[in-house]
């Protein structure tokens, strides 16, 4: 039986760092773990793809990553993405990957959605990079509106009870039989419910964005996850 901390709390946090943790994987799977000695000026010319990054110093001053972080998560974008853009299948094989005792799909549509946000159905590198520098070295205020924006599912400016049951569901579809105690299919819906019993301060059955934050941000275990994966790169 799930613990009374899990019921209150647990929902939330599972989500958002999840969130991050997804992120994390996706970084391991590009090959993120060394630094290389190749010079910046080869790192951004390609030869024969269909999408050529910005400049390195433009893409420094939108994000807060430095000029060497930016070489290597490039690399690793390169060497996964030749063309120089991923799509949506392809995010969903790369989950796949590390998600095996379960089904990613879902869930790597709904994060794709969310980096996505020119929609214009691929990622280019910007796309990837720009989440990313909000997710791992963002203000939590910016990381608070940046996971708003993947539960509200159509961008209406709201999060319904639907669209957070769609996301829990599918974030257990993700985790498969890593789960413990193995969850009852009626556990996402009772966990909806208890989001909204916290999150909805009006009881108009939406949460708005100044709902979400405000709650997250006097929830500590959402805040200490906020902080989690800061130094990963």
């Amino acid at each position: 039986m799930l613990s009374a901390i899990w019921e209150t709390e647990g929902l939330q946090t599972v989500g958002i760092v999840v969130l991050v943790f997804a992120s994390i994987k996706l970084l391991h799977i590009l090959g993120l773990i060394s630094f290389s000695e190749d010079s910046v000026e080869d790192e951004l010319e390609l030869s024969t793809v269909r999408h050529r990054p910005e400049g390195l110093e433009q893409l420094e001053a939108q994000t807060r990553f430095s000029r060497k972080e930016l070489q290597i998560l490039y690399r690793g974008f390169k060497n996964e993405c030749p063309s120089g853009v991923v799509n949506e299948d392809t995010f969903k094989d790369i989950y796949a990957q590390f998600f095996p005792q379960g089904d990613a799909s879902t869930y790597a549509h709904f994060l794709f959605n969310a980096f996505d946000t020119d929609h214009n159905g691929s990622l280019s590198f910007e796309d990837f990079v720009m989440g990313l520098s909000i997710l791992l070295r963002g203000t939590v205020q910016e990381k608070l509106i940046w996971a708003f924006n993947l539960y509200d599912i159509n961008k209406d400016g709201f999060i319904t009870k639907e669209e957070m049951l769609d996301i829990m569901k599918a974030i257990y579809d993700m985790m498969g039989k890593c789960t413990y105690p193995v969850l009852k299919e009626e556990t996402p819906r009772q966990h909806v419910e208890v989001f909204f019993q916290k999150m909805d301060k009006n009881k108009d059955g939406v949460v708005t964005i100044d709902e979400f934050i405000d709650c997250c941000q006097n929830d500590e275990n959402i805040m200490r996850s906020m902080h989690l994966f800061e130094n990963v790169l």
